[in-house]
């Protein structure tokens, strides 16, 4: 099968001392390289501590040191350039959620040149460059912040706007250039979720050209079974397009799931139940939205 998830919390779970290689998560290498051709959003999460999380960047370099060293094993191949989506096997783009442990946009120079291609405004936290989905006013997008997208266009980084305000996504999409995608985000109409997306944030999502992704988070969710997953993806392709429905499961990332969507064996059936828009879903609209982002 040909996969292409936004969203999976590999860099978070390593950290947590879980096996990713071989393990028994809902998803791991060796479930991943049983699917064939695959391309996921390898997240780094750098979070520690308890209850309020510390984002560092002490956290971030030891995921990071991680990824590549299942590059240099041989057992991924990191996505840099346009070429690389279409090599065989498992490919990690690597993702930062989070602009928390930055200093400055010129952060994205050293994270790019060790192989960052997508980097998410924020988590749940406000920062100096965006507002979060929880801030209590919405400033939106900084002006660092838009210093950041500005540069990450020019790099080819794309701009992940889960977990951000409305006004930041509505922000970032008029200053970028290049599509942005939501990795892992449902949809307000369907249930009202402070993570969720409203109509206004889908359309100017949707007019960059981007998608969203998807996701199993159960509480997002109006029903908490894979059957709302497909009622969230007919919502977004019904209001703003087909093309604009991708996959971001948050694997690794959650301590529950949907019932009927909770390891990467249930795929099949997901797809099933997307009929004759599964390709388009599950690999073809997010492999577009990089193929357009990302350096030749």
């Amino acid at each position: 099968m040909r996969l292409f998830d936004l969203h999976e919390d590999i860099g978070h779970w390593y950290s947590r001392g879980f096996d990713f290689v071989s393990g028994d998560g809902p998803t791991s290498l060796q479930k991943l390289q049983a699917l064939g051709d695959v391309a996921v959003v390898a997240i780094m999460f750098p979070a520690t501590g308890r209850q309020r999380y510390d984002l560092t960047l002490n956290t971030m370099l030891s995921q990071l040191k991680f990824m590549l060293e299942l590059e240099r094993e041989g057992k991924v191949r990191i996505v840099r350039r346009t070429s690389d989506l279409d090599q065989p096997g498992v490919k990690f783009v690597i993702g930062l959620e989070g602009t928390d442990s930055l200093v400055d946009a010129r952060d994205l120079l050293w994270l790019h040149q060790a192989g960052l291609r997508l980097i998410a405004l924020t988590w749940n936290y406000n920062t100096k460059f965006a507002a979060s989905c929880t801030a209590k006013k919405d400033y939106g997008l900084t002006d660092l912040g838009q210093e950041l997208v500005e540069l990450a266009n020019e790099l080819g980084i794309v701009i992940d706007v889960s977990h951000t305000s409305k006004n930041t996504v509505i922000d970032v999409a008029k200053v970028t250039k290049k599509p942005i995608v939501a990795t892992h985000s449902n949809v307000s109409s369907l249930k009202q979720h402070y993570r969720n997306l409203d109509d206004d944030a889908l359309k100017a999502l949707a007019d960059t050209g981007g998608v969203v992704g998807v996701t199993s988070i159960p509480d997002t969710l109006p029903s908490p079974n894979v059957e709302s997953m497909v009622k969230v993806a007919n919502y977004v392709g019904e209001h703003v397009g087909w093309e604009h429905v991708a996959l971001g499961t948050d694997f690794l990332g959650l301590e529950r799931y949907p019932e009927g969507f909770s390891d990467l064996s249930h795929l099949d059936h997901l797809a099933h139940l997307l009929g004759d828009k599964a390709e388009l879903v599950l690999w073809r609209n997010a492999y577009r939205v990089f193929k357009e982002t990302l350096p030749p």
